[in-house]
């Protein structure tokens, strides 16, 4: 018995060893053919591994059977992943791997299968955007060349209940979301303008790779929770990174309103290794304007370099410089007090201002971001970014109406002023996270990022005045000279600096194929210093929410976050105590979906949001501030996003939305019960498709979009007290009417490297209205065309 049962112990164990015999081989070539020497196959969720040769060749041994997944990754290339089974013998199993420079398919929210450039930077989570539990939308730069669009405005009215909030005079654009005014505008993720009311910026759009819009839980990662729109969203303004791979454009524009736009585009390794890559865009512009005596001109550049240091550790750097002179527009008047709607359609030959008038901005930005894998499951993002912003502003102001001797208005009449200003303002952000990625603990995974960051902002401000200047007659003859002999006074300066410190943690669970939850926290501290005094404030902001899957391309959500607003924080009740932090409740639930292989994506998102702890000023009964506070109140925004982005068919794109947006001042002190807060409109929609011609016509495209933008208040409705500009007592502001704009582009690929594109914005010429207050009332611009030669090498 016992040689007998020696037999078989030694024939199993000689079976297992010959089970563990088996080898997975093959090649690593790119995909024009190459061999790709020294790439590294590995089996995930293993230690096995193996290195090619110099002919791309790789074996991996000591492999048993089963089912597996490898991935390779070499210096330069985008890894990818396969599956192999090993079933009683070798298997063969060959790579073809992309260039990092080589994208996929682009679709009109960017590449199908990779992340959108810097999402981690904002999101700080290693998912996709269809798998976060926020509403992330994303707009490429094949959408932002194929609609000419050269604003932040003009990309963004692709996203749903996204909008202008105001252009303050055709100076910078405030944009807006789900009825909070000015949200945040980021560049590669840091803030450019710090100011609180969110005044916006101005960009150039030819360093642009992708703007991402994020809503809900983007106040919890960002901080940014000082401007008043920062619950609504943010803008992250995103610019282009290197390539790996030699090439370029070059390209001009001209066309209505004497536009002449010059670009460039070029990029490429710069070593034979092909481990470090530059990439560098510049533009150059003049245009005048619809409006008479209104012209612009501007400089852009935008350099980065790009270190591929080994397989796992990568370092980015980059600068972004824009320089813009413009005229501002004061806009033009409402005939009528503030509760009727009698804008005034100004004749293009007419200009409010003085043709001195300027606004001239410089703004830099500036970025390093540090990426090493420690492993398969974990790595360390490291980022700084910083940001310096220079204003000079020189306008005229129309101000009030005059009356005539018996004290009636003639609203044709209105005084002008002057005034000087200049502003300095300095952002920076250093970012650190520990990310894991699918880190198993038993039957469960866990998508995590735990960091910190600091942030720092500077600025000072200078302005001064003359109130009146001179009577102008909107019906009349203007003069446009700046009078020698105007006093300026009321010299102010103001300024502050603060530091935050905020650390963050968020955890994916994946409890099995059909159910995730979303477990997160934000805590911040912040100190805020002026001349006159130094604040202290701190926040702890929760987030919570859950995924589910029912079917593989579905996942259904919801979530709650708060943010935190710490900017009123020390304002002082009756008894002089201070009332603290106010605060926002977000609620967020909806669906999103990818189909057709990444090519098709709906997205359904209800939110509401709710400030009910609010810092409210204390009146008496003639509606005289008292100068104390209480808190209390409940702001409400609650609504509706759908979207749908993607390609129905291999030769048709399209992007369309439609937001209904219900905002209220429900217990609000100064505002009237049920009234919206001023710029907010009901429903918002876009819609854009975009046709390629096969066959006899290939090489040719067409598009066009429709934009609608529904009615809305110009400014809020008072309860009582005088609260800003223009509020007339209990008097029930006007709505700003709501237009539609619609634009359609042609283009024309001649070969490989000539092709033509035609623009023709605001066909039928209708004209709207964006106005802040009663202080500017801007029209959109009328009918336009443009056409662009491009030159790709």
């Amino acid at each position: 018995m016992k040689p007998t049962l020696l037999l078989i112990l030694f024939s199993l164990c000689f079976g297992y060893a010959q089970e563990q015999n088996y080898s997975i081989n093959g090649k690593v070539t790119s995909t024009d053919g190459e061999a790709v020497a020294y790439a590294h196959v590995a089996i995930v969720k293993a230690k096995n591994g193996a290195a090619a040769n110099e002919n791309g060749e790789y074996k991996i041994t000591g492999v048993s059977s089963g089912s597996y997944e490898l991935r390779v990754s070499a210096v330069g290339f985008k890894s990818i992943k396969k599956k192999v089974t090993v079933s009683g013998a070798d298997a063969t199993l060959n790579f073809i791997v992309r260039m990092d420079s080589e994208l996929d398919e682009v679709e009109v929210f960017g590449s199908r299968y990779e992340h959108p450039d810097k999402i981690e930077a904002l999101t700080r989570l290693p998912l996709a955007t269809y798998e976060q539990i926020q509403s992330i939308s994303v707009i490429s730069e094949k959408v932002i060349e194929n609609q000419g669009n050269l604003t932040i405005a003009d990309a963004t009215k692709n996203v749903p209940g996204v909008y202008s909030f105001a252009t303050y005079g055709n100076r910078s654009e405030s944009m807006s979301s789900r009825g909070f005014r000015g949200i945040p505008i980021l560049k590669n993720g840091v803030r450019v303008h710090s100011d609180f009311r969110g005044q916006g910026i101005l960009t150039d759009m030819q360093g642009v790779d992708n703007i991402q819009v994020l809503k809900g839980a983007a106040s919890i990662t960002q901080g940014v929770a000082t401007d008043l729109g920062s619950p609504g969203g943010v803008i992250n303004i995103v610019t282009k990174t290197p390539k790996y791979q030699y090439g370029g454009s070059a390209s001009l524009r001209g066309g209505s309103f004497g536009q002449a736009r010059p670009t460039f585009d070029v990029y490429g390794p710069l070593n034979d290794k092909k481990n470090t890559a530059f990439r560098i865009n510049g533009a150059l512009e003049r245009a005048d304007s619809y409006r008479a005596s209104v012209s612009s001109q501007r400089f852009y550049i935008n350099p980065s370099f790009e270190w591929r240091i080994d397989e796992g550790t990568t370092l980015t750097l980059e600068m972004d410089y824009f320089d813009d002179s413009r005229t501002p527009d004061p806009g033009t008047v409402n005939l009528s007090a503030d509760d009727t709607n009698s804008i005034y359609d100004l004749p293009h030959e007419q200009f409010l201002g003085y043709k001195e008038d300027k606004y001239l901005t410089q703004n830099s930005t500036y970025s390093a971001r540090f990426k090493k894998k420690i492993n398969d499951k974990l790595s360390v993002n490291a980022a700084y970014f910083a940001s310096k912003l220079d204003l000079d502003v020189k306008n005229a102001s129309i101000g009030g109406v005059v009356n005539d001797v018996d004290g009636n208005p003639i609203y044709n009449l209105r005084k002008r002023g002057y005034a000087t200003s200049t502003r300095d303002d300095k952002n920076s952000v250093l970012q650190i996270d520990l990310i894991g990625d699918e880190v198993k603990t038993g039957g469960i995974s866990h998508t995590f990022q735990v960091g910190v960051d600091y942030r720092k902002t500077t600025f000072s401000t200078f302005s001064n005045s003359a109130a009146v200047v001179d009577t102008l007659d909107v019906f009349g003859t203007i003069s446009n000279s700046t009078p020698t002999t105007i006093e300026l006074t009321g010299d102010t300066t103001g300024g502050s600096e603060s530091r935050s410190i905020g650390l963050v943690a968020q955890d994916v669970i994946t409890f099995n194929s059909w159910l995730k939850s979303f477990l997160g926290f934000r805590y911040s501290t912040t100190e805020t210093s002026t001349e006159t005094e130094i604040t202290d404030s701190d926040a702890f902001n929760p987030l919570g929410g859950i995924i589910i899957s029912p079917l593989e391309n579905l996942n259904v959500f919801a979530s709650y976050t708060n943010s935190s607003y710490p900017r009123n924080g020390t304002r002082l009740s009756a008894d002089g105590t201070e009332l603290g932090n106010e605060r926002y409740d977000q609620l967020e639930a909806g669906i999103k979906t990818n189909w057709l292989d990444s090519r098709l994506r709906f997205n359904l998102t209800y939110f509401k949001i709710n400030n009910r702890d609010m810092n409210l000023p204390v009146y008496d009964e003639n509606w005289v501030a008292t100068g104390f506070y209480e808190k209390g109140g409940n702001d409400q925004r609650q609504g509706v996003e759908v979207e749908l982005t993607g390609r129905i068919l291999d030769n048709f794109e399209v992007i369309t939305g439609y937001s209904y947006i219900d905002a209220q001042y429900k217990e609000h002190t100064s505002y009237v019960y049920g009234s919206a807060p001023l710029n907010t409109p009901k429903h918002t929609f876009n819609v854009y498709g975009n046709y390629s011609f096969k066959n006899n016509l290939k090489g040719l495209s067409v598009g066009a979009g429709a934009y609608y933008t529904g009615e809305r208040p110009i400014n809020n409705w008072s309860a009582g007290p005088v609260t800003h500009e223009g509020i007339v007592p209990f008097q029930e502001p006007f709505d700003v009417e709501a237009y539609t704009l619609v634009n359609a582009q042609a283009a024309y690929q001649f070969n490989q490297n000539w092709g033509v594109r035609v623009l023709l914005n605001n066909i039928f010429d209708e004209i709207g209205y964006n106005a802040y207050r009663t202080r500017y009332i801007n029209q959109t611009d009328p009918r336009s065309f443009y056409g662009v030669l491009t030159y790709n090498f």
